[in-house]
């Protein structure tokens, strides 16, 4: 396989400045909780339904618990209370919750050690759910393959998860190896999660964990009628991150999108907020065995692709060192990068070239995630479908793993079935038709490409030096990726995160946590 001259040092040098920005984050984690950690919490335990203006069960009682002031102790207390005060279930201890008089006088009752016990049996259950359902996906992959890597990714985004069945079938039958539904617009933004199938949704489709189950079943029928595993993805960010990881987790997705900082930047989500939730929803992929995907292919939507490509590598040694604090090992850590340069730049595919080769080098086990140029399209289909072959072409050279394919259609409408079946059609002709080339060249000693690689990898090295001096929370204030600027108070979510207490309790967690 072509290789550039990377010096190791430098690589080094970044990972360990990574791992020192995330070491400051972690102190503020594992002293914090949030409403979305405890509504998962509940979930695990199993906690369902609705009351009947369609709020989730899990809202009301954290929302009450919060008012009361009693969320600094963690849920988990108040649900092991209730089944001590004789809740015959953890349903009912939850409608406790939700309805009852649990909050009235939080200061009585048993305390976090009989609580914990309380709970011992639904603890079990919940880590056995995650458990089976991996191993469920898993033997379905052993007995069903996926294709070679480059996994051709493909969206579907009907708003009618009925509709989206239908269409991520029809994407396996044309050859795709992974299928997204793509979230309802600003679904991120809602600090709930819907309940059951959705049939209405704009951009996109809601991510409920019903959706989750038909989407799985619909992939796992085409996979067994193609005889060949297709990974199912959705997203795991916004206000509900570990939430929708937890749904994620017992419906057996492969994916979820999931990042340190995109919710922060892209979404206005309060950063003290968006840290605790991710390294819970971390937590919980990484007990299901699902690969992640960062977003970092988001800073070259906002800042130049060329000035700025040493954003997305700092980014990516970033994401990492927050993985790795979460349990996640490299095979799930599908860092995230993209092809956004401008093509009319000269050399603008040996630009491209020198970074997916740095990228894959750097992190040669990772799952990497290549997305495809969108950010200057224009609506010229036939230009369009010749930019996407470049990127793919630039994706088998460098042995990406996992890529995205661009749509022709892309700044006209959403994809129809035609067009994502003709650019599957063109991705698969590429892949075949240069499929040993990254093994049959080598970079040029000293050349444009090599020169390009160490210049990114020196200004990723500086920017982690810039940051690991100042602190993330402040490097994200002065804009240091993207281009964004955000407050450490400021952002949707800030209200709904909690100091854990000397004797804050939360069972799931410590498991997750276990060596």
């Amino acid at each position: 396989m072509a290789s550039l001259p990377i010096d190791e040092s430098v690589v080094a040098r970044c990972r360990e400045l990574a791992k020192a920005v995330s070491e400051d984050v972690q102190s503020y984690i594992d002293r914090h909780t949030s409403v979305g950690v405890e509504r998962t919490v509940l979930r695990a335990y199993g906690v369902d339904g609705i009351d009947t203006e369609g709020a989730p069960l899990v809202n009301l009682a954290v929302e009450r618990c919060h008012a009361a002031k009693g969320l600094d102790r963690g849920i988990s207390l108040y649900l092991g209370r209730a089944l001590l005060d004789g809740a015959s279930d953890v349903q009912e201890a939850g409608e406790r919750l939700a309805f009852g008089k649990v909050f009235e006088d939080i200061g009585k009752g048993a305390d976090a050690n009989a609580a914990r016990v309380a709970l011992e049996k639904a603890t079990a259950e919940a880590f056995k759910r995650i458990d089976t359902s991996r191993t469920t996906r898993d033997d379905l992959k052993r007995e069903l393959p996926s294709g070679p890597a480059p996994h051709k990714y493909v969206i579907v985004a009907t708003g009618n998860i009925y509709d989206d069945a239908l269409q991520a079938k029809a994407a396996g039958f044309a050859g795709a190896d992974i299928v997204a539904v793509i979230r309802a617009t600003a679904q991120s933004l809602l600090d709930y999660v819907p309940h059951g199938a959705t049939t209405e949704g704009y951009g996109g489709t809601f991510a409920t964990q019903e959706n989750f189950r038909i989407i799985r079943n619909a992939t796992n029928e085409a996979a067994r009628e193609q005889n060949r595993y297709i990974q199912q993805t959705n997203y795991s960010s916004g206000l509900c991150m570990a939430e929708i990881a937890w749904m994620g987790a017992v419906e057996g997705l492969d994916m979820l999108l999931n990042d340190a900082m995109y919710g922060i930047l892209f979404r206005d989500i309060n950063m003290c907020r968006n840290f605790v939730d991710q390294y819970l929803a971390r937590r919980l992929i990484a007990r299901a065995g699902i690969i992640i995907n960062t977003g970092e292919d988001n800073y070259l939507t906002t800042a130049d692709a060329v000035e700025k490509a040493h954003t997305v590598l700092a980014s990516q040694f970033i994401n990492e060192a927050f993985a790795y604090r979460a349990g996640l090992p490299p095979e799930l850590m599908g860092l995230g990068h993209a092809y956004e340069i401008d093509p009319w730049i000269e050399n603008s595919f040996l630009l491209e070239l020198a970074q997916a080769q740095l990228i894959r080098q750097i992190f040669p086990t990772h799952p990497i995630k290549w997305m495809p140029p969108t950010k200057h399209k224009t609506g010229d289909i036939f230009f369009a479908h010749v930019h996407d072959a470049m990127f793919s072409f630039v994706g088998s050279t460098t042995h990406q793993s996992i890529e995205l394919l661009g749509m022709f259609s892309e700044a006209v409408h959403n994809p129809m079935l035609m067009d994502r079946y003709l650019s599957i059609k063109a991705t698969k002709y590429v892949f075949s038709a240069t499929k040993d080339l990254g093994n049959e060249i080598e970079f040029k000693k000293g050349g444009f490409i090599e020169q390009r690689a160490k210049t990114v990898l020196e200004e990723a090295r500086e920017l982690l030096e810039t940051v690991a001096k100042d602190g993330l929370w402040d490097a994200i204030t002065k804009g240091a990726f993207a281009d964004v600027k955000r407050t450490r108070t400021g952002g949707k979510g800030f209200a709904g995160v909690v100091e854990r207490a000397p004797d804050y309790l939360n069972p799931i967690l410590e498991q997750l946590e276990a060596p």
